[in-house]
Order: structure tokens, then C-alpha cells, then sequence
């Protein structure tokens, strides 16, 4: 395997520098624990959290469609369209007077690589299956 790591460290170091985020926001605005009614620590929180509900679904997709001896063509696409979705939504939920479009965007790339890779996997798992019956 080697396209899918190099996502997964790329995409690792957006996670690393959203949590930096909270943690900076965290210390200006003395909140411990929770967000404290702080709206833009409540807005690098969710940023991240959202990160964190997608990411690993679509990185363990698309390593088992490296595994399974998919076109590096086929993996850098999804694995960029993942990198820019998860940036492009990060930008959008950020800013105060957020841009939806970058927003929508972003969970629309998300998506799109999470759908792809599931149905690329179902269609090339079924007809292995189809191979095996005798």
C-alpha cells in the first residue's frame, strides 16, 4: 500500500492542527471543559468532531480498495477529493459569517468519496462472489 498512507498523514496533519485550534481557543477563552457558551469554540470543536465522524470510515474505505488492487488514478482522485472536501468544510464552518458553499461543498466531496468507494467494494465484492459460485 501507497497511496491511501500518504492521505492518511496528510489528512492526520489537518486533524493534529484543528485540535491545536481548539486548544489555542480553549486557553484564550479560559474554558476547560465543554465550550462555555463560546461560539467559536463551539465552531473548532464541531469542525473537528466532524472530522472525526468521516475521516476514518472513508481512509478504512479506501485502504481495502487499495488492497483490493484498485487503480492509483482511482486513489489519488478519491484521496484528494477527501483532502479538499475535509479542508473546504473546515474553511466554511470556521468563519463567523460562514460561506455554506464551502461548507456544502466540502461534506458533498466527503460524501462522494464515502459512496464511491463503498459501491466500488460492494460491485467488486459481488462479482468475486459471482466467480466463486460453481
Amino acid at each position: 500500500m501507497a497511496v491511501v498512507p500518504f492521505y492518511a498523514g496528510l489528512l492526520a496533519l489537518l486533524f493534529v492542527l484543528l485540535s491545536i485550534r481548539i486548544i489555542g481557543r480553549r486557553r484564550s477563552a479560559k474554558v476547560a471543559l465543554g465550550v462555555a457558551g463560546d461560539r467559536e469554540l463551539e465552531r473548532r470543536t464541531r469542525v473537528h468532531a466532524n472530522f472525526a465522524e468521516y475521516v476514518p470510515l472513508a481512509l478504512l474505505l479506501l485502504a481495502f480498495l487499495e488492497f483490493r488492487g484498485w487503480s492509483v488514478h482511482v486513489l489519488h482522485g478519491l484521496g484528494s477529493m477527501l483532502l479538499v472536501g475535509r479542508l473546504s468544510h473546515a474553511w466554511g464552518v470556521s468563519q463567523e459569517r460562514e460561506n455554506f458553499r464551502f461548507r456544502v461543498t466540502g461534506m458533498a466531496l466527503t460524501f462522494g468519496v464515502i459512496l464511491t468507494a463503498a459501491l466500488l467494494l460492494i460491485g467488486g465484492t459481488a462479482a468475486q462472489f459471482r466467480q466463486s459460485i460453481p
